[in-house]
């Protein structure tokens, strides 16, 4: 399903001044846009909104087929035709080319240039000859790397780019035929290539593989043709006994396949790989993946012409490695590192988006209101021209590399929009007479042809379109270019001003709480994601305000979820995170009165509050928000009252209204352990000592201290890292010091509590008889010492616990932690001052651990011997 809205993505437009009608173009680089027509090629600097200005123009061999800009080595690739021959060249350091009669040199790919050349050659535009032994069909630039693939009949041949240095000061660009690909059944009608990737398309087939390298344990590739145990092959393969079968009363129609994964290499296409690198051997030791076979059946219930059910515009889109968005990391190295890959590919009436990388699956189906004629995809849009309109649709390209990228999306921290979303078409703009499309950077090049199109020389029977042999029916050219074309350069709009225009759309929803709200509001934040992550397109200052924009749609989304009750509420959390609002920031945002006067609060926001006043944030809600916060929680969620009043966001809350709320649950018959602490916490702040030893003594202690267990908040807080005891904690240490030191014990038992943790909390309540030592002090009594009832008063003083336990696992911790030692040593060696003091000297030898560290002991065995004469 795709959904339409009337937005306006396109901006300036402008006429590049060619002379003759455009046969082939294209564009990329910074500014680099090529127009073939005839034996000529025009170059032209397209630079922002101003005027397209002429470069340079050189000759061509012949007239060309077929155009390829790669921007790594900034080379323009071309198979061009000659008296009905066909060519491959490469036109290198077109940019020193000042006027149409400067001396060019042409050489063959690898030839080796010489020293006393480099002058002449570093001011000359080069011209690379590459011969083959087949008719080049179609050529792909890597992006990456900027090596050219080209399709062939029955094979793919690579020429890996190579730079060749002359001297210290000067190098040239060079290539190397290094990898033949030979693919049987298969005639490639449009080929792309990026990263080791290679994607390959006939009239009705697409396939893709990926090349893998290991220099280490790789076989060679002159190896056998990889054989396919498949009966697909003999029966369903398209093989030259298939087509003498064909007559004028028989069509043979192959059934519609899609094969993902290693299942793509039963298709019954074989392929074998034949090495003919000669100075990188890593080369050597390439094997083949496969990873999608797709083949579509044509519809044969008409006549209908062979562009009617043809495939065109085959695209592999890389996507980059950016770091994460929200967390300011930055990639340090200027190398691009892939993170996904996308395939695009499509018929006159519906394009395909699949996602390549890690796993192969079908992201996006787009169905056109009319037949397109070509299609372009971006990391924002995807961009179809049909006859007589531009159509614009968002893609979900970010949204997938946002999960490669980032596995923590889709959790309480971070959230993306889902890929599974439905498409939708932002603009489909009127542009008569459409034929041609490119894009490079955020320009849209587009060719017009007014006048009536050409008629083709004949017409062919759809059967012969079955086939993987057929062939692509050919257009007659006009001998003389007819008036009425233009080619036009039509830039889309800044991805922030889009974005704004989408917010501001999004409003008309807002009201409704509609699902379209929250759609469109998912597609600007996409839109705002995706040109964060082709950070190479980005201006000076452009980052700064996309990461503003960013945060901004974050909290838009934030806004949506927090209204709906529904199963994605829970969003609200992350998109809120990720906005960098505050927690009163949102609160002040929030929707309390419904249309009717009434109050209701959302799920989606109270998940937010909830989770919020858990995490310990430094924020300190007023008296008036924090009273908000107690309302609205007593309305949606009573039983959590407690805890959320035992936050220390929650600190200006007036304790009169805190009171007031918590006796509304005792009276509706909610009642807690919890409750009772709370009420008690609250009549501290008050100064009603009498209602705080009231509520304290109407439960035992160890109820008291499963309380506390049950929320830690009661007795300490975390303000920026550091442990701070509460109101309640410091009270209890003047009065119930033993029921202070079991809650915390507990809390270290439970977890929750660390070491580290009660090291601090025990240093703001340090006193003579009741320190650091006490979360170690768990005492048993020795088998031995039982005996002897006069020691039971002594050992009482040390406390509700087990020393035999205590005191080796102490030891042990001090030898195994180096980062923690000095804390458990430090622990010990007060643990052991105590000890010393308290317990006779057979007791004292009864607890020591026997592990050999008698001498560590000697100081405190001899003052616990000297003790009573001490006395």
């Amino acid at each position: 399903m795709v959904q339409l809205y009337n937005l306006h993505p396109f901006g300036s437009q402008q006429v590049v001044p060619c002379k003759l009608e455009p046969e082939r173009f294209c564009g990329g680089g910074r500014d680099a846009l090529f127009v073939a027509a005839g034996c000529k090629v025009e170059a032209f600097a397209v630079a922002g909104q101003e005027l397209c200005q002429p470069r340079c123009a050189f000759s061509t061999l012949g007239r060309v087929l077929c155009l390829a800009y790669s921007e790594a080595g900034d080379y323009l690739a071309a198979i061009e035709e000659k008296n009905k021959a066909t060519f491959l060249r490469a036109y290198v350091n077109w940019r020193s080319k000042r006027t149409e009669n400067c001396r060019v040199c042409i050489r063959m790919v690898g030839h080796n240039v010489e020293a006393p050349f480099n002058d002449t050659y570093k001011d000359q535009m080069s011209i690379i000859e590459m011969p083959l032994t087949e008719a080049p069909l179609c050529i792909s630039c890597c992006p990456a790397k900027g090596d050219l693939l080209v399709g062939c009949t029955n094979k793919l041949v690579l020429f890996s780019l190579k730079c060749q240095i002359i001297n210290e000061e000067f190098s040239i660009l060079d290539f190397e035929r290094s990898l033949i690909i030979h693919i049987s059944n298969i005639i490639p009608v449009e080929i792309s290539f990026c990263v080791g990737y290679i994607a390959l398309m006939s009239d009705l087939e697409v396939l893709i593989l990926k090349l893998k390298s290991d220099p280490k344990n790789g076989e060679n590739v002159n190896h056998q043709p990889h054989k396919t145990n498949n009966p697909m092959k003999q029966t369903e393969g398209a093989s030259n006994e298939t087509l003498q079968l064909e007559s004028d009363d028989f069509v043979i129609c192959q059934k519609p396949m899609e094969l993902l994964g290693e299942k793509s290499s039963q298709s019954g296409i074989s392929v074998t790989l034949e090495s003919t690198g000669l100075a990188d051997e890593k080369i050597k030791y390439y094997h083949v993946q496969h990873l999608l076979y797709k083949r579509f059946a044509p519809d044969i219930s008409s006549y209908v012409l062979a562009d009617d059910i043809k495939l065109h515009s085959l695209q592999l889109l890389p996507i980059y490695q950016t770091g994460s968005l929200t967390s300011g990391r930055k990639n340090l190295s200027q190398e691009k590192e892939l993170l996904s890959l996308f395939c695009f590919f499509s018929l006159p009436h519906v394009g395909y988006l699949y996602m390549v990388v890690k796993s192969v699956e079908l992201m996006s189906v787009y169905q056109y209101p009319e037949k397109s004629q070509q299609a372009v995809l971006t990391p924002q849009f995807l961009h179809v021209i049909a006859s007589n309109n531009l159509q614009c649709f968002t893609v979900r390209c970010s949204a997938a590399a946002a999960r490669e990228e980032d596995p923590y999306v889709d959790t309480t921290l971070k959230a993306c929009p889902p890929v599974s979303m439905d498409v939708c078409a932002l603009r489909i703009q009127l542009f008569i007479g459409l034929k041609a499309i490119c894009h490079f950077k955020n320009h849209l090049i587009l060719l017009t042809k007014a006048d009536p199109e050409t008629i083709p020389e004949r017409r062919e029977s759809p059967k012969r379109l079955l086939s993987r042999k057929g062939t692509s029916v050919k257009l007659k050219t006009p001998p003389v270019a007819e008036a009425g074309w233009n080619l036009y350069i039509v830039d889309t709009i800044s991805p922030v001003q889009l974005y704004k225009e989408m917010v501001d759309y999004s409003n008309t929803y807002k009201t409704a709480k509609t699902q379209s709200c929250i759609h469109l509001l998912s597609e600007a934040h996409l839109l705002v994601r995706a040109a964060l992550m082709d950070a190479s397109q980005l201006e000076p200052g452009e980052k700064a305000e996309l990461l503003e924009a960013f945060k901004e749609s974050c909290g838009h989304l934030g806004d949506c979820y927090s209204r709906l009750d529904t199963q994605y509420s829970h969003l609200a959390l992350p998109y809120y995170k990720m906005s960098g609002l505050s927690m009163a920031e949102v609160l002040t945002r929030a929707d309390w009165v419904l249309e009717d006067g009434s109050q209701k609060y959302e799920r989606g926001l109270i998940f937010y509050i909830n989770h919020s006043l858990y995490e310990n944030l430094d924020e300190e809600l007023s008296e008036e928000l924090a009273a908000k916060v107690v309302e609205m929680f007593h309305v949606a969620e009573p039983k959590q009252l407690p805890h959320i009043l035992c936050s220390p966001s929650m600190k200006n809350i007036n304790p009169l209204t805190a009171m007031s709320y918590l006796r509304k649950l005792d009276t509706s018959g909610f009642s807690s352990i919890l409750v009772t602490l709370t009420k008690a916490a609250l009549a501290l702040k008050m100064g009603d000592l009498d209602m705080h030893r009231n509520e304290m003594k109407s439960h035992p202690e160890m109820k008291l201290v499963c309380g506390f267990i049950l929320e830690p908040r009661l007795l300490m807080h975390q303000r920026k890292g550091q442990i701070v005891p509460t109101e309640l904690a410091a009270h209890l240490k003047d009065t119930q010091p033993g029921l202070l030191v079991a809650a915390v014990l507990g809390l270290q038992k439970n977890n929750k509590m660390g070491i580290e943790e009660a090291d601090s909390f025990f240093k703001i309540n340090a006193c003579s008889h009741y320190g650091l030592i006490y979360p170690w002090v768990n005492v048993l009594i020795s088998s031995d010492s039982l005996v002897d009832k006069s020691y039971r008063e002594d050992l009482s003083k040390l406390q509700t616990l087990w020393w035999k336990k205590l005191l080796p696992e102490l030891c042990h911790r001090i030898k195994c932690d180096g980062e923690k030692g000095q804390l458990y040593l430090s622990s010990l060696k007060e643990t052991l001052s105590v000890v010393a003091v308290e317990l006779e000297l057979r007791d004292f030898l009864n607890v020591l651990p026997e592990d050999g560290t008698a001498a560590f002991f000697l100081p405190y065995l001899l003052y616990c011997s000297q003790k009573k004469s001490l006395t």
